[in-house]
């Protein structure tokens, strides 16, 4: 029997990989990580409020951490002995303050206590965002040092929870490493967000003889997009690199895209007629929080042998493929 303080470890004895309990794991997120988690030779035990679409090879156990709790995910933790937890779990941009505070914070908060209580000690990898940091100057790339100093409800709310995992870490309290994660984009993309509705209005408009007419707002940014598939490969990358503790690492494509070429790749993939009409206040809404967003890479590529590998056209193909139910990246809808 495993006493206290005895940390889980990938390796076991009769040589397969270790045990990963994925929290978010019917998110956007959390699936493309458990699917390139299974693919890499993971056993991945996918934790949610509630069932989704996983892998059937994955179990699933349904939980709500925010009301049930830190002991309810302690008590699974010294049950199950995984030896990495994944938090993809969170709210998103369109989420009220209150779901943010509780998504983001709160959840956090429950989640690092968990880890204190239990007596399996198993490695976190915390999924955060680059919108944690403050906008940045024309021309320049965020690094991990750069200024935390976010400008939206989101980000902020996203930051206090990266800060309780590094403090948490600091303190020796867990081992733990944060991945600040760009603009997923890819199968499966949630239809509240810009591509993702955009997608919804011309799987919509299908069959029709005029243009599909779509209302977005100014498209005059710039961002940092990265592959779903890509973001879940730096995830694996991180859970073989036990090493990499403490700190943040930036997972990104490295580029800025302009989102209006970005839409027209998704209308490109899509194969309908469209005009896009840009104006204040259009139907497909985005909040943003900076003109122009590029990620310095250069750290997971050194620490973790993380670099992108995917095109904008692949992920906006995947994309459309994905509406009204089509098939899910790597097979794991």
């Amino acid at each position: 029997m495993t006493g206290a303080g005895t940390r889980g470890t990938l390796g076991r004895q009769d040589g397969k990989s270790g045990r990963v309990v994925v929290l978010g794991a019917t998110g956007f997120v959390g699936r493309h990580a458990s699917a390139a988690l299974e693919a890499a030779g993971h056993e991945v035990l996918a934790v949610s409020r509630q069932p989704g679409k996983i892998s059937a090879s994955c179990r699933f156990h349904p939980m709500d951490l925010v009301a049930d709790g830190p002991r309810a995910l302690a008590e699974l933790i010294d049950e199950e002995r995984p030896a990495m937890v994944v938090n993809a779990a969170g709210v998103a941009w369109t989420s009220s303050e209150t779901q943010l505070h509780q998504g983001n914070q709160l959840l956090v908060d429950r989640l690092l206590s968990a880890l204190g209580t239990a007596s399996w000690r198993p490695r976190l990898i915390h999924l955060g965002t680059v919108h944690e940091y403050e906008p940045q100057a024309l021309g320049a790339a965020l690094v991990e040092d750069s200024p935390t100093r976010p400008v939206t409800p989101y980000g902020r709310s996203k930051l206090l929870g990266t800060q309780a995992v590094l403090e948490s870490a600091r303190q020796g309290r867990v081992d733990a490493l944060v991945l600040r994660v760009s603009n997923m984009v890819g199968a499966g993309i949630p239809p509240g967000s810009l591509l993702g509705r955009i997608a919804q209005q011309l799987h919509a408009g299908r069959g029709a003889r005029e243009p599909v007419e779509i209302r977005i707002p100014p498209l005059r940014g710039s961002r940092d997009f990265v592959d779903a598939e890509d973001a879940s490969e730096a995830i694996v990358a991180a859970v073989a690199a036990p090493e990499v503790t403490g700190r943040v690492v930036n997972i990104g494509s490295g580029e800025s895209v302009q989102v209006r070429a970005m839409v027209d790749l998704l209308v490109t993939a899509s194969g309908r007629a469209a005009r896009l009409r840009e104006e204040p206040g259009g139907a497909v809404g985005t909040t943003t929080d900076a003109d122009v967003m590029r990620i310095d890479i250069t750290a997971a590529h050194e620490l973790l042998g993380w670099s992108p590998r995917r095109r904008p056209e692949q992920s906006m193909r995947d994309l459309w493929q994905s509406v009204g139910g089509g098939a899910f990246s790597r097979g794991a809808g």
